[in-house]
């Protein structure tokens, strides 16, 4: 690779440590060799001197075995970079807060967010809504149940397709038309509320829409971020992508209560129909993204290609096992309402506490993500976030163990009998899970965007839709199994010590994953 003085630059040839080049088939270097923004890839001084021992521990930094022909090699990335004047190191003191300069530095980005976190507090608002109006029609609760398990099979599916989509067209068009087709099915639940429509098929007709069409805005949005950003700023954007998304989860259903209680169910769906508009903003100021490298057309073809990328891309496919495995054995919310009566009282206000702990998390671990971005070795990074993940979880079952003893008193479903110090200490554990899942998000994600080649991202975004929407589901059956089979705080302890085994061992088995350099992205 030459340096911008012109000289050719040694590389060792260790297996892992080597840089992208455009004859590598799996380099996303080769691939986006055309973007304008390719001049940020290079490594500034602080990116080849700074690793992530400000942020899980010293041998993050450098890969394990490096030798020093790499440090060499790492050491006149830096002087390059330092004595380069059109490409100035980062100075000044690094923060803990979260990295705006994906908004600052790319203004494409900066609209394409805000009109998602816009838009996206409406479609919660939509969410609650329809659940709450179609409980309102049928009594039922089974009935509300429907509209996600109606939606399932169709997201998954769609998820896939819109991944082939981005990788065959422009992404713009693509996002463009899934938006209309959202903001569509928006528009027709507006009507059903206000012609007071009282049949529920047309409400899981639409709801079933809306999901699909958002399943392929989400898969191609985030195909997008690689085009329209440096690979740098990757991390940033996706500690900024789970802001917009605590504040979506958490300001969309408190504003869809007030709104069904003070002016109805007709108001709430209008408001989300004119919040949406700001997602067109954000799609519509984009450049135009036509696909980049070999195109295939979307069918099975271009799927088994897909997957035959996904086998030989090892990392990827290891970031994908470890979230099903955090997700099947660690996501306890199915057994929030039992736990809120039998074991720690409170009820619902115990139920809403305990949700919320882990939007907090999230959201507080993406405000304080200011040192994401100077992880080089973003597989460690990974492991560590999961296992602490699973520590948490595994803490969150042993909490219920020994409440479940009876030894601090009885508790019911009234406020008043709630055991408040346990439930602050299962929030806190539960925060700390949703803290640690969101830091693994970021760096899955950044390792997915950075490593994989453009004209596959759709396609492996795609696969990414849908290990965390099944991921999820596949665990809410597992706890409610072992829940009714054995006791409610089994599954979480379990699982918690599954997520710690199965991890630090698939790991060890893969040794490329630990070795994942964010300066050398390999899939």
């Amino acid at each position: 690779m030459n340096s911008s003085d012109g000289h050719q630059r040694s590389e060792p040839d260790d297996g892992f440590s080597r840089r992208a080049t455009d004859d590598d088939p799996h380099s996303a270097a080769g691939d986006d060799s055309h973007r304008p923004a390719d001049d940020d890839l290079r490594p500034t001084a602080d990116d080849a001197l700074s690793g992530g021992t400000d942020n899980i521990s010293t041998d993050i930094h450098t890969a394990p075995g490096t030798d020093a022909a790499v440090n060499d090699a790492v050491d006149s990335a830096a002087d390059t970079a330092a004595t380069d004047p059109a490409h100035p190191p980062r100075t000044g003191k690094r923060s803990h807060l979260v990295d705006l300069s994906p908004l600052r530095e790319s203004p494409a980005f900066a609209r394409l967010w805000l009109g998602a976190a816009i838009s996206g507090i409406g479609s919660q608002m939509t969410i609650v809504a329809v659940g709450l109006h179609i409980y309102d029609i049928t009594r039922s609760t089974f009935a509300v149940s429907l509209v996600g398990a109606f939606a399932l099979i169709p997201m998954i599916i769609f998820g896939l397709y819109g991944g082939m989509l981005a990788d065959a067209f422009d992404r713009r068009r693509v996002a463009f038309i899934a938006a209309v087709a959202a903001w569509g099915s928006t528009i027709g639940l507006a009507g059903l509320a206000w012609f007071s429509v009282d049949v529920v098929w047309p409400f899981y007709l639409l709801t079933t829409l809306n999901a699909v069409a958002a399943t392929v805005v989400g898969t191609v949005r985030f195909a997008i971020f690689p085009r329209i950003l440096p690979r740098r700023l990757l991390p940033a954007a996706s500690a900024l992508t789970g802001i917009s998304g605590g504040i979506m989860v958490t300001v969309g259903p408190a504003v869809a209560g007030v709104l069904i209680a003070t002016v109805g169910f007709a108001w709430t769906y209008t408001i989300d129909v004119v919040l949406f508009l700001a997602a067109f903003v954000g799609i519509l100021s984009l450049p135009r993204l036509p696909p980049e490298g070999e195109v295939h057309r979307p069918g099975l073809a271009s799927l088994r290609y897909g997957f035959a990328f996904l086998r030989t891309a090892p990392n990827i496919r290891m970031s994908f096992l470890v979230d099903i495995l955090a997700m099947t054995f660690g996501n306890p919310r199915v057994v929030f309402p039992a736990v809120a009566t039998l074991v720690l009282g409170g009820g619902a206000v115990t139920v809403g506490i305990l949700t919320a702990a882990v939007a907090v998390g999230a959201l507080a671990s993406s405000l304080f993500s200011g040192r994401t971005g100077h992880v080089r070795m973003q597989g460690v990074a990974i492991e560590r976030a999961i296992l602490v993940y699973g520590g948490f979880i595994l803490g969150f079952g042993a909490l219920l163990a020994v409440m479940s003893t009876g030894a601090f008193g009885s508790v019911s479903a009234a406020v008043g009998d709630m055991n408040v110090t346990a439930v602050v200490l299962a929030a806190v554990l539960l925060a700390g899970a949703g803290a640690a899942d969101n830091i693994s998000s970021i760096f899955r994600q950044t390792m997915l965007q950075s490593a994989v080649p453009d004209h596959m991202r759709g396609r492996l975004q795609g696969v990414f839709t849908v290990v965390v929407t099944g991921g999820p589901r596949v665990g809410d059956m597992y706890v409610g199994i072992l829940a009714v089979t054995a006791a409610l705080w089994f599954p979480p302890l379990l699982g918690g010590l599954a997520i710690i085994a199965s991890v630090a061992v698939l790991v060890r088995v893969q040794g490329s994953f630990r070795r994942y350099d964010a300066l050398n992205p390999l899939p």
